[in-house]
């Protein structure tokens, strides 16, 4: 693949397209915490958040595996062509025939989630104490897979448009739905065993929202939901493509699924520890969606762009500033939440039923999480770009091997560390996967675009230590000056003041040793908010 002659490669990441889809990422993930904190306070860490755990994570299996994993990632570069190359009705056709399929494919999917329940909760969690309520919220949530489902379809034909802000924003309205349910259990005062039940129905409420919110802006682009199986329509090379690229990605993502599988089995055998894990990796999810996957959705639909334009130094352009500013933006928030992993966690979510022992738990699972933070979004950004240049072989070996390796550590790491462990092997994996794809790349395509990555890396790093450093130094001095006891307002000051003490701090050290991310940044801040914008 090469430049068109005359092509001038574009831009390699537009980062104030990026900055604002991170803003529109950072409003749903705050509103996901805040429903995390609201069912924290509503249910607690124990066997019936275990059970709702374990039951939410059987459409969320398949959600990731199908819906916003495996058929993102083949619809969006096979969407971009076909707008591209034959035409915006040509696209349409295509999107209208895949609707039709996720409605058959994943209605039956849905359909046996419902009747085989009970079976699915037994294999995934044996020992869950609540099995037979797990099996219950799994009944009432088994249609959100398809909800999302077609929620993904939308967000692929927005983003391949390069119309980011309603797919970012969706999200934001399946959390306010949950939150609103949420809301009304609480001031109606029910027990636990009662408010999971309430909650699993809100998680549908989420869903709905989350769809409809993107209805609009298709419709805006001209686009009708006219679901076809006709003969013509099936047989678009488009679609045969979607499908090529789908079964690969399926087995790269299963590899995956059975990461989180493997992971749910081990920690099912103590109570609250799968409700530990997952508070913990909803944190450190933070970041990733805020930088890394908003980082990701723009580098990707520029690689799905330019690799349709045949343009390989774009691509490759456009990586490697993906990777520099996952570095900038990253690697500081894995330190800054695994030195401050206590004091965050107590703000968030030890109030209500969730007590101290269950945040010094998940402040633990946190540590081992944040170490595989920038592999999770390396993982992101490189794993797309394989598929928009179809060569799907390598994130599908990636994951077979990160997988391989989650399995192995977690047999290795479960007698010695517990649930900690599962933390742990799960970002080793991820490293593993990251290194893959990193190692793939340069011997396919060469180095990625742009100069100084190592050497961008190097400083980034020096300046997340001067952070590491601050942050600790500062929660240090202000649990002494505060002295024992809880309270909401020695939780937010020691919450807060510490991350902001070492954000300032890392900017000052980045600034000072000329990171030329930082200045990208703060120019397209400066250009979001001048008049006219």
């Amino acid at each position: 693949m090469h430049a068109p002659p005359g092509a001038t490669p574009a831009a390699p990441v537009r980062v104030g397209r990026a900055l604002w889809l991170s803003g529109a990422t950072m409003i749903s993930r705050v509103l996901g915490l805040a429903r995390d904190q609201l069912f924290a306070i509503l249910i607690g860490a124990n066997r019936f958040s275990d059970a709702f755990v374990v039951a939410f994570r059987i459409p969320n299996l398949l959600r990731d595996l199908f819906a916003e994993g495996a058929l993102s990632s083949a619809f969006v570069p096979a969407f971009a062509d076909a707008h591209r190359n034959r035409g915006r009705e040509a696209a349409y056709r295509l999107a209208n025939a895949l609707v039709a399929l996720v409605l058959l494919a994943v209605g039956i999917l849905t359909a046996l989630g419902v009747l085989f329940a009970d079976g699915l909760v037994a294999t995934i969690a044996p020992g869950l104490e609540a099995s037979g309520l797990a099996a219950l919220l799994a009944r009432i949530m088994m249609p959100f897979l398809l909800l999302v489902s077609l929620a993904a379809v939308a967000m692929g034909m927005l983003n391949a448009q390069s119309r980011f802000t309603a797919p970012a924003i969706a999200p934001a309205l399946f959390n306010v739905g949950s939150i609103a349910v949420g809301l009304g259990l609480w001031a109606a005062g029910w027990p636990p065993e009662r408010a999971v039940v309430g909650w699993a129905v809100g998680t549908m409420v989420g869903g709905v929202m989350q769809l409809g919110a993107q209805l609009p802006a298709l419709h805006a682009l001209g686009f009708r939901i006219r679901p076809t199986l006709a003969r013509d329509a099936l047989a678009d090379p488009g679609l045969r493509r979607i499908g090529r690229l789908m079964g690969a990605a399926v087995v790269g993502l299963s590899a995956t699924q059975v990461n989180i599988l493997v992971n749910t089995i081990f920690a099912s055998h103590q109570v609250g520890a799968n409700t530990w894990l997952q508070m913990a990796f909803r944190l450190m999810q933070l970041p990733l969606g805020v930088f890394g996957v908003a980082i990701a959705t723009v580098a990707g639909a520029g690689v799905a762009q330019r690799a349709a334009a045949r343009d390989m130094p774009a691509v490759k352009a456009t990586l490697g500033a993906a990777m520099r500013h996952v570095a900038f933006l990253n690697v500081p928030s894995a330190v800054g939440l695994a030195v401050l992993a206590r004091p965050i966690i107590s703000m968030i979510y030890e109030h209500g039923r969730f007590r101290p022992e269950d945040t010094a738990a998940t402040a633990q699972a946190l540590v081992f999480y944040a170490i595989g933070l920038y592999a999770y979004s390396g993982v992101k950004v490189f794993a797309p770009a394989f598929y928009a240049l179809d060569e799907a072989r390598v994130p599908v070996v990636g994951s077979v091997l990160g997988m391989a390796s989650n399995v192995v550590l977690n047999v290795t790491l479960w007698p010695v560390l517990g649930f900690r462990g599962v933390a742990l092997g799960t970002s080793i994996a991820a490293g593993v996967n990251f290194l893959v794809l990193a190692f793939a790349w340069r011997r396919r395509h060469g180095g990625l675009g742009g100069v100084g990555i190592a050497a961008q890396l190097a400083r980034v790093l020096v300046a997340t230590v001067v952070l590491g450093v601050v942050a600790w130094a500062t929660a240090q001095g202000l649990g002494r000056l505060l002295g024992p006891g809880g309270g909401l307002s020695r939780q937010l000051v020691l919450g807060l003041v510490p991350v902001a003490a070492g954000g300032l701090a890392y900017l000052a050290v980045a600034r000072a040793l000329g990171i030329a991310e930082l200045t990208e940044l703060l120019g397209a801040v400066r250009r979001r908010r001048a008049p006219g914008r």
